[in-house]
């Protein structure tokens, strides 16, 4: 019974973690139609796009500290609370500037939703081998959910109006408002302490200019804003750092960093993201300016790397039980670099087998460190702590999808740019500029730009390819971790006030 009560719980938990994911990329599809309706103009719809992302990466480590303090499940009571009301709000939005701010307060109320689910799996299920198929299953609604946004956003966008794709949020929060109490455990930590206004108001700085500045150095072609952003942000990040090793109850426990399996898996998971993300980007649009296929179609074909992921952490729990969990993980990196290179293969048009062969491999190959290794880091720490291990965790894959986009779009970027002799700075433009050319020369411009492309394509294949092998590496010499957690206790002994 208890066992049972514990996996019905995991289906509640379920749900706000599939939406959140859902959110951060439905958006991409609505975007030209909301833009139309509202008259949104090119720096509001930057903003409408990015203040969701913007925000749940900025308070996570807030949300999910605050969580071990006033209690997980309360905390995602009312997150699930605010997201539906916000997700009406957004929804019905009459300007520009009501849906920014919908926007932004729902990554707010997202940021809540992510850790309290994670830290609330590790006090529902002791047992390891059950916490680990229960930690498979929610990063397996994460990644499912990234994966499949643009094309439920598609599918509504065919039926109903821009606003049906905030509105799916709505009755699945209900639902968790309503079993949530039931199904689900209240866990604090009484030895907590009062929240740090300073520490929150340092470290939601520090994030939100990082992630501006990282973000804004593939968008802008004069690098100085964001670069001031980073310098701004880095040297408050200092300053956040420094102030949470001197606090006896810090925001943050950085101190958890002295565990090497724990600091491995979050350097993994980082990595990992600058792989995935960078690759993801560079083959969304290889799928629609090389091979010439519309938005929607273009999700719908890049939808197995999303699904990839999930498959390969509902296989990870099944994996660790015939080996080392360290040795599955490595293993499934070192598929991901073997994807990876797949892509160096990648030309000319009949070239979509192997692109879709390539992202699924280097997709099923994360599996098993986003959900054995989110594992090891939330299972190498008291229970007490796992809502700030959590949030860590959280905050590593924000800084690495972020980080992939900027880092490995300047290197395919460059490279392009090279290719082109200086002529075009990147494919949309050469597919504009081609438009308005005589058809010889718009056609010639087209095929240069296509070949450039497919050659920065192949150069972040191979980056990825080095990156997941480094981190197979990695995760091959950390040490086993440490059990703080009491294993041995039944699953769901936890205080149901």
């Amino acid at each position: 019974m208890r066992v049972n009560r514990a996996w019905l719980g995991l289906v509640v938990l379920a749900l706000p973690t599939l939406l959140v994911a859902l959110d951060m990329t439905a958006l991409l599809l609505a975007l030209p139609q909301l833009s139309a309706d509202l008259g949104a103009g090119n720096v509001q719809q930057l903003w409408i796009s990015d203040s969701y992302g913007f925000m749940v990466a900025g308070m996570v480590i807030t949300m999910g500290t605050l969580g071990d303090r006033i209690g997980r499940r309360r905390l995602l009571m009312i997150g699930g609370a605010a997201f539906a009301v916000l997700s009406v709000v957004a929804a019905f939005a009459v300007s520009p500037l009501m849906l920014i701010v919908a926007r932004a307060l729902l990554g707010v109320a997202g940021a809540t939703l992510a850790p309290s689910t994670l830290a609330l799996i590790t006090n529902m299920f002791r047992d390891e081998r059950r916490r680990g198929q229960a930690i498979a299953i929610w990063a397996t609604c994460q990644f499912a959910g990234g994966a499949l946004g643009p094309v439920l956003a598609g599918f509504l966008l065919q039926h109903f109006w821009w606003g049906s794709v905030f509105l799916v949020a709505v009755p699945a929060m209900g639902l968790l408002l309503l079993a949530g109490p039931v199904l689900l455990p209240e866990f604090r930590n009484d030895q907590a302490g009062r929240l740090d206004p300073v520490s929150v108001g340092l470290s939601l700085a520090a994030v939100l200019l990082m992630v501006y500045g990282i973000k804004q150095l593939t968008l802008q072609s004069a690098p100085v804003v964001p670069a001031v952003a980073l310098v701004v942000g880095a040297a408050i990040g200092f300053l956040f750092v420094r102030r949470q090793l001197r606090l006896q109850t810090p925001l943050l426990d950085l101190r958890l960093l002295r565990n090497r399996p724990f600091t491995a898996v979050l350097v993994a998971l980082v990595f990992a993201g600058i792989a995935m993300a960078g690759t993801g980007l560079l083959v969304t649009q290889y799928l629609q300016g090389v091979l010439g296929f519309s938005p929607i179609v273009s999700a719908v074909l890049f939808a197995p790397m999303g699904l990839g992921v999930a498959v390969g952490t509902m296989a990870a729990p099944t994996l660790a039980r015939r080996m080392k969990q360290t040795t599955a993980i490595a293993g499934g990196l070192a598929g991901s670099a073997l994807g990876s290179l797949l892509l160096v293969g990648v030309d000319g048009a009949g070239s979509l087998p192997l692109v879709m062969t390539g992202i699924a491999v280097l997709a099923l190959g994360t599996g098993p460190l986003f959900a054995l290794g989110t594992g090891l880091v939330v299972g190498s720490v008291p229970p007490q702590r796992a809502g700030s291990a959590a949030s860590m965790s959280e905050t590593g894959n924000y800084f690495g999808g972020s980080l992939g986009f900027a880092l490995l779009g300047v290197v395919a970027a460059v490279v392009y740019r090279s290719r082109m002799d200086g002529t075009s700075d990147s494919l949309a433009d050469a597919v504009a500029a081609s438009r308005h050319l005589p058809a010889g020369q718009g056609a010639q411009l087209l095929h240069t730009a296509r070949e450039a492309f497919t050659a920065s394509l192949h150069v972040t294949g191979v980056v990825a390819a080095v990156i997941f092998a480094g981190l197979a590496v990695l995760i091959l010499t950390m040490r086993p971790a440490t059990r703080t957690t009491q294993a041995a206790l039944p699953d769901y002994e936890v205080t149901h006030s």
